[in-house]
């Protein structure tokens, strides 16, 4: 019995450091260098993972917030950059207390998504959990998860994970593929979903006319899946790209209308 447990303590071991080894925390540090100075909107704020790294995020309350939105960035950039950077302040106009959080990012300019699933999911769910911990010691019992691209498959995952802090409601853009956990059963190439999962949280799947086409392709399978979540909803943005380049207005007005008649 000795050498199966050895054998797989080496192995967490050895995936907690390919973890570490992959990260590119300088470049993470670059960026906070650039982006804290140049805030308009907002406070950085720095939270502590486990592993004693302290990572971005940028806190923007709303007087009389009953409601918070945390967002979650897509691949190799900062939480001040592109769509959520843009909805950050668009939806703290809107009334709503706002942090967007850095999640991790990988070494090395050009960086696929092998570079980061599965070995840096753990630690973009650790930080997810710990800025929802944080906006639940500012007061909030209703948060809104709101992630883009990347940042919505690192959400998804998390969601899945035993004792994840509960959300109001997920916020979803720019998917690609399929929901993991919202049917008992899936085969996406067909557009079967059948029978509810896991995942029970109203969704709002947001998609853009011309998005990726990993992101068009599952359209079918996800809008199948949202059948079996009440209050869920699939919603494509006439124009927009993958990054809703000039439709960030429009888009807020759409999570803005979803978090009213869904969030009570």
């Amino acid at each position: 019995m000795r050498f199966p447990i050895r054998l797989l303590l080496v192995l967490v071991l050895c995936c907690a450091g390919a973890a570490a080894w992959s990260q590119d925390y300088a470049r993470e540090k670059r960026w906070a260098d650039e982006v804290v100075p140049g805030l308009v909107i907002g406070e950085p704020t720095w939270l502590e993972l486990e592993s004693g790294h302290r990572f971005l995020n940028v806190y923007t309350e709303a007087r009389n917030a009953k409601i918070a939105v945390l967002l979650v960035h897509g691949i190799g950039v900062h939480p001040d950059h592109g769509v959520i950077g843009i909805l950050r302040g668009k939806l703290n106009e809107m009334g709503y207390t706002t942090l967007a959080s850095q999640m991790p990012v990988a070494r090395a300019e050009g960086a696929t998504v092998d570079d980061y699933y599965p070995v840096l999911f753990p630690q973009a769910g650790e930080r997810i959990g710990s800025a929802t911990r944080f906006l639940q010691s500012k007061g909030y019992r209703q948060i809104v998860l709101l992630a883009h691209s990347m940042g919505a498959w690192m959400s998804n995952v998390y969601l899945l994970e035993p004792g994840a802090p509960p959300f109001s409601a997920w916020v979803v853009l720019g998917l690609t593929g399929r929901y993991w956990g919202a049917s008992s059963i899936s085969i996406p190439a067909l557009g079967i979903e059948w029978f509810p999962g896991r995942l029970r949280l109203p969704i709002l799947d947001v998609y853009g006319e011309h998005d990726l086409k990993p992101t068009l392709a599952g359209v079918r399978s996800r809008a199948a899946a949202l059948a079996h979540i009440p209050g869920s909803e699939q919603l494509m943005v006439a124009g927009a790209d993958h990054h809703y380049t000039g439709k960030e207005q429009e888009l807020a007005e759409a999570v803005h209308r979803f978090i009213a008649k869904t969030v009570r």
